[in-house]
């Protein structure tokens, strides 16, 4: 229903506002205990085959919500009612602040893509706490956090990421320090050996000092090179973070791109990026192994990519783009299918598949 008739309305809209009424009609579930448990009357794969234990974190399913979809964590709990076994939100920045101006994102239908250039849009981290304390009954919660634009331009983005992890881990399950965003101006440079050496240094010892420390996890774009990826793997392991997300959207662009907005700049994602996505998976895998666990992300629609990500070395796997195209029950789809493959190779536990293709 959804393919067939609600992404046909919401396709007649603005992309960024058909997100925005969306999450406004999610939110209104959120808000409504007695809708949550009519979502919940429809049945969720929840085979114990499909656990995944990672950070002493027990994942239900290895499907979560990606960071960028939903940003200020209106509707956490009702993605649990929806059958995902996690949801990122974010990426929080300390201070609110409006993000790049509009329009600024695209949907690429013929390529199952978007292209988005959102500049880290949000309500702050003071209104993401609030609302996540609120939370009762929510899934397994991270939080994706970044430096607002003015941080960034004056030098100062470790004091906003210690900021916002201060303010944040108490609600949070695990936090990812997002450097890789390519909508913030010099933001990607924190990648580099040196800043990011500097500014993991300054995170962890904030971490470490919290009453209650949360797993810490860097994402990272797909455009790196070989050397540039060794670079962050020996930051990560030198300074003890707990895991990756990779990847973040490309500003490379395939020539098979046939949408006509595949002219707009900013962060591509979705179909076109699943392949890099998993070779990037791959090579960190072959290179840290289960020393630093990596949540998969880029082009994930269906078990089958589930399964790629995961035999290429992810141990759990993020949506976003392929949300937007197949509607909210995704997750629920894609646990049925990973539970009748489970069964059918007969496996004791999809973790099984965890990087044998590296």
């Amino acid at each position: 229903m959804y393919r067939r008739i609600i992404f046909p309305v919401l396709q007649r809209l603005d992309a960024e506002r058909a997100h925005e009424l969306t999450l406004r009609l999610l939110a209104v579930a959120d808000r409504a205990p007695l809708l949550r448990q009519l979502l919940r009357r429809v049945p969720i794969h929840d085979d114990p085959r499909l656990h995944v234990s990672r950070w002493g974190i027990a994942f239900p399913n290895p499907l979560g919500i990606a960071a960028g979809l939903d940003k200020n964590a209106v509707a956490v709990s009702v993605w649990g009612a929806l059958g995902w076994g996690h949801v990122e939100v974010g990426t929080v920045t300390p201070q609110p602040q409006t993000g790049n101006p509009r329009p600024r994102l695209f949907r690429l239908p013929a390529d199952g893509a978007l292209i988005n250039r959102m500049g880290f849009p949000g309500d702050g981290a003071d209104a993401v706490r609030q609302r996540l304390m609120r939370r009762g009954e929510r899934p397994i919660v991270g939080i994706n956090i970044g430096a607002n634009k003015t941080s960034v331009d004056a030098g100062r983005a470790a004091d906003d990421y210690v900021a916002a992890l201060r303010l944040l881990a108490p609600c949070a399950d695990y936090i990812t320090i997002n450097v890789s965003s390519p909508n913030t101006a010099r933001l990607r440079e924190l990648q580099g050996r040196a800043a990011l050496d500097a500014l993991v240094s300054q995170v962890i010892h904030a971490r470490d000092a919290l009453s209650h420390p949360v797993p810490l996890l860097i994402k990272i774009a797909p455009d790196l090179a070989p050397a540039e990826i060794d670079d962050i793997l020996d930051v990560c392991l030198t300074h003890g973070i707990d895991g990756l997300v990779a990847t973040n959207t490309t500003i490379a662009r395939p020539s098979s791109l046939r949408s006509p907005a595949r002219v707009e700049s900013g962060g591509l994602s979705g179909r076109p990026l699943c392949a890099r996505s998993s070779e990037v998976i791959r090579d960190l895998y072959r290179s840290a192994g289960d020393r630093l666990p990596i949540i998969g992300v880029g082009g994930v629609a269906s078990a089958a990519d589930v399964i790629e990500k995961l035999r290429a070395g992810a141990s759990l796997v993020q949506i976003y783009t392929g949300l937007i195209y197949e509607g909210p029950l995704l997750a629920r789809r894609i646990c049925r299918d990973l539970a009748v493959f489970v069964e059918e190779q007969g496996l004791s536990s999809l973790a099984d598949l965890i990087g044998i293709d590296a």
